[in-house]
């Protein structure tokens, strides 16, 4: 019998909650079995109404939310404005978990390609994902807009956000983050932004206040970010990915500035004025929008899905344990 193993962040984090992990302002519901490709992550607000993260939860970290209703005052820490981020993957974790933007309810599930579930490799010296890696509710990258700065077209997802914080978050928590710069990803020929922030509550968090804050307190990261990007996608036999001006990253302002621009493809999205295509706009709370569902019919939609069953285990020959190297115009598995 082959070796068999789990992630022990995965692990550790399904200890400490095992069906319904409560969080500062929302929760989580899990359906299906981790590790399995009908395994979901569904989303209630504290009163037990359930929302959707993409459309529900609000760009802006609000004071606290009264019978479901956000302040329109942004929370701030000291002049700065904070977002709200919705953890996807863990830091150092290999699943490459995401919101279901084509599902009702956009639970979190792990992408599936030619029926298998995807795995981020081990590109030498990277473990998994070397940040929390998730997405900005409220916004996206419109796919028929083209970016006046990358002359590439969005890619039809929310917004992506790297905590570059020192705390390992779970899947499905929701953080205030700090935004503190953006890199240009250009994926396949679509603009995939990436925020590059870090979590309001993090020990570090007052010290970073800017990208070059980074450079001068984590030296080596945002290179580390870059080659991450770069390579990630070799070992499944795809080119090395480009970036928008030269592979440089935008400071603070032009990244609150491309926040600003897909929230309000997003807001165009929901109020019907945008093509949707296989988009699932259903949400709870969007007082403007066509798509916004009850709370009896949000309920029905989950419980449509498989009750929380036992996680299955992650072969351990496949990416997960594996490391990939470069020499110079190839890349070998040792």
């Amino acid at each position: 019998m082959r070796a068999l193993l789990r992630s022990s962040v995965e692990l550790l984090s399904r200890r400490a909650s095992p069906h319904r992990r409560n969080m500062a302002r929302y929760r989580t519901e899990e359906r299906g079995r981790p590790n399995a490709t009908d395994y979901r992550i569904y989303f209630k607000s504290l009163q037990g109404k359930y929302i959707s993260p993409f459309h529900d939860i609000p760009l802006y970290a609000s004071e606290e939310q009264d019978n479901d209703v956000p302040s329109k005052k942004p929370k701030k820490s000291e002049t700065e404005t904070l977002f709200n981020m919705v953890v996807e993957v863990p830091r150092w974790s290999n699943a490459k978990m995401e919101i279901a933007t084509k599902e009702a309810l956009n639970p979190i599930k792990q992408d599936v390609k030619k029926g298998k579930l995807r795995y981020v490799a081990n590109v030498f010296p990277h473990k998994g994902y070397i940040w929390n890696y998730g997405a900005l509710p409220q916004t996206w990258e419109d796919p028929s807009h083209t970016d006046s700065d990358t002359k590439c077209c969005g890619d039809n997802d929310p917004i992506d956000v790297c905590d570059i914080g020192s705390q390992v978050c779970s899947s499905g928590q929701v953080i205030r983050v700090k935004v503190l710069g953006a890199l240009a990803l250009i994926d396949e020929g679509e603009t995939d932004w990436k925020i590059i922030a870090i979590n309001a509550d993090d020990p570090e968090a007052q010290k970073l206040n800017s990208i070059d804050d980074v450079r001068k307190l984590k030296p080596g990261h945002l290179e580390a970010t870059v080659d991450w990007f770069k390579r990630y996608k070799v070992p499944d036999g795809k080119p090395e990915n480009d970036f928008a001006f030269n592979g440089q990253f935008k400071d603070k302002d032009f990244a609150v500035q491309v926040i600003t621009t897909t929230h309000e493809h997003w807001r165009a999205l929901v109020r019907k004025e945008a093509k949707q295509g296989e988009i699932i706009c259903q949400n709870t709370s969007v007082c403007e929008s066509p798509f916004k569902c009850s709370e009896e019919q949000a309920t029905s939609i989950v419980r449509l899905a498989p009750d929380c069953g036992e996680a299955l285990l992650v072969p351990a020959d496949g990416m997960v344990c594996i490391y990939y190297y470069f020499f110079k115009c190839s890349v070998r598995l040792m």
